[in-house]
């Protein structure tokens, strides 16, 4: 298997990739490296860059491809990086991809991992979760909590979020859809894309994960 292992992560919200990345970066040793956390790390920062990013951020826009560009160089040039990684949530975009394989050069991106969940499951998934409003725990219709509204950690409320709802998933899988088709053909094209059956028991896909990683990175 070639080293550093540099992944990166696929899944429609509701596949269980959380989960999984977290098993991934464990089996591995590697970061897992969100989005989300680049940019919170950077806003943090307290540097010129940082605080241009907190403040798009503070308004509630979106960060530039070139300020992304700039925030995904500084978090991979970490010493914990070095071993390899795992992202989640970038690249979004062709060009994007083009990017982080230049900058990851001569080796670039070993494989890029699709964890696939059909929509009907996910919607059923997303639209049965149930949310404690103080703490953050999540339930699942069924489950004591959910069912009777009230949390079993913290006595908070238990509801359903407003965007859980059918229609608010299916116009996000929607838009994840047309967003990801072009970057999974990007992959696929350089043959760096492998595709992982997200249902069933969360220790056989992460075994199948694995299986399948350790294969494509070593014909890679």
């Amino acid at each position: 298997m070639s080293s550093p292992l540099r992944l990166i992560i696929f899944g429609r919200q509701g596949a269980g990739k959380g989960t999984q990345a977290a098993r991934l970066a464990a089996h591995y040793g590697i970061p897992h490296i969100s989005t989300g956390d680049m940019l919170r790390a950077s806003a943090a920062t307290g540097s010129e860059f940082g605080l241009a990013v907190k403040a798009v951020m503070d308004a509630g826009g979106l960060v530039s491809d070139e300020q992304m560009e700039g925030v995904v160089r500084e978090r991979l040039a970490q010493s914990d990086a070095e071993a390899g990684f795992l992202l989640d949530g970038y690249p979004r975009t062709p060009p994007q991809a083009e990017f982080l394989n230049d900058l990851l050069a001569p080796q670039g991106v070993d494989l890029a991992i699709n964890l696939e969940v059909p929509e009907d499951v996910v919607i059923e998934r997303i639209t049965k979760r149930r949310v404690c409003e103080t703490c953050g725990t999540i339930y699942a219709l069924g489950d004591d909590s959910a069912d009777s509204g009230v949390c079993a950690k913290c006595g908070g409320t238990v509801s359903q979020r407003g965007d859980d709802t059918e229609e608010s998933v299916r116009k996000r899988l929607a838009t994840y859809q047309s967003q990801t088709e072009p970057l999974m053909s990007w992959f696929s094209s350089r043959d760096k894309l492998v595709t992982v059956d997200g249902v069933g028991d969360p220790e056989s896909i992460a075994a199948a994960l694995v299986a399948a990683i350790d294969s494509g990175a070593a014909s890679s």
